[in-house]
């Protein structure tokens, strides 16, 4: 009995581990076909709509471009977990046909070519240099932003920090980042809510999780709302050797505690949230009224986390209407 007992658990230490790694590291493309397709892409301003490459200097981002060359206004769009650029396409279209200039980029540990290792490398304040520093290639000096989940998270340092350079801020889904951190640190409800961080900010094993079984469990789980053509590019990315390391790194990196010089939020503020959002819950959405001394605007929608994918129809109107109103 002492033997049988001593078996399971060397299986469940060693054997189970193995088991995972090996269903996760057979579904990667070792031929990292993403970033071939990506290197062969043009770069701007070479070209300025669709596809390219925007060239920081310290890191190479694969972008969506569109719009240039209208005179309403500057517009760049942060996507969030687990999702790329290919997320805005309808608020992309839209907005350029308005005659707005639009950048979504592809952010750091998503595109290939601004994928570094060190997990020091995607603090909050390395994510937020990234939208700037995109911004003064494409020539943005001002601009509206516009961020859904870590794209917000990434969107609100950005506005507590170089608000002058904004017009306008949008959040989807997430309300102020001192709320957030207030609700997840002292509101049972957030709490429970946010509990799916301690997985993600673990090494290791939330890469074998979401990669086994040829990404089952993103396909069938997270991405379940999604539509085929999102779903193909999304795993794509996360397929090639570093890429889900590098989107999991924004949450290992991440510092909920740390200190910002002003939470007071004057630029004028459209926040969409659904009341269904599994992860976002109604205390740290109220709780950020405190913060907010500028124009104010809220949408709430009968609906989950995928805003963008289950409820495109509402979200861009009211984007558009809010860049219409303030952009001046």
């Amino acid at each position: 009995m002492f033997k049988k007992i001593l078996y399971v658990i060397v299986f469940l230490i060693v054997g189970a581990p193995f088991v995972l790694w090996l269903g996760a590291t057979t579904s990667l493309d070792r031929n990292l076909s993403h970033s071939a397709a990506t290197t062969s892409l043009p770069t701007f301003p070479d070209q300025s709509d669709g596809l390219v490459l925007v060239n920081t200097g310290n890191q190479i981002f694969r972008a969506r471009v569109a719009g240039f060359g209208g005179e309403r206004g500057n517009v760049i769009l942060l996507h969030g977990f687990p999702e790329t650029s290919i997320m805005w396409i309808p608020l992309i279209e839209a907005v350029a046909q308005a005659g707005y200039q639009v950048v979504a980029f592809d952010q750091r540990g998503y595109s290939p070519g601004a994928r570094p290792q060190e997990t020091t490398a995607y603090t909050i304040e390395e994510l937020a240099q990234d939208v700037l520093d995109v911004a003064d290639v494409v020539g943005f000096e001002t601009f509206h932003l516009v961020g859904h989940d870590w794209g917000s998270g990434v969107g609100w340092n950005v506005v507590l920090t170089e608000a002058v350079r904004l017009k306008t801020w949008t959040s989807l889904s997430i309300p102020h980042i001192a709320s957030f951190g207030a609700a997840i640190a002292e509101d049972a409800d957030q709490q429970q809510r946010s509990s799916y961080m301690i997985l993600f900010r673990m090494p290791w094993l939330p890469e074998q999780l979401f990669a086994f079984n040829d990404f089952d469990l993103m396909r069938t789980v997270m991405y379940a709302e999604h539509g085929d053509a999102q779903v193909e590019e999304y795993l794509r990315v996360f397929s090639e050797p570093g890429a889900l390391t590098g989107a999991l790194n924004w949450y290992r990196a991440a510092a909920f505690d740390a200190p910002v010089p002003d939470l007071n939020v004057k630029l004028p503020y459209l926040f969409i949230w659904g009341n269904q959002d599994p992860a976002v819950g109604r205390a740290a959405v109220d709780g950020q009224q405190q913060y907010i001394s500028g124009a104010f605007s809220e949408l709430e929608l009968d609906a989950g986390h995928w805003l963008m994918e289950t409820h495109a129809e509402l979200v861009v109107p009211a984007v558009l209407s809010h860049f219409a109103t303030y952009g001046s």
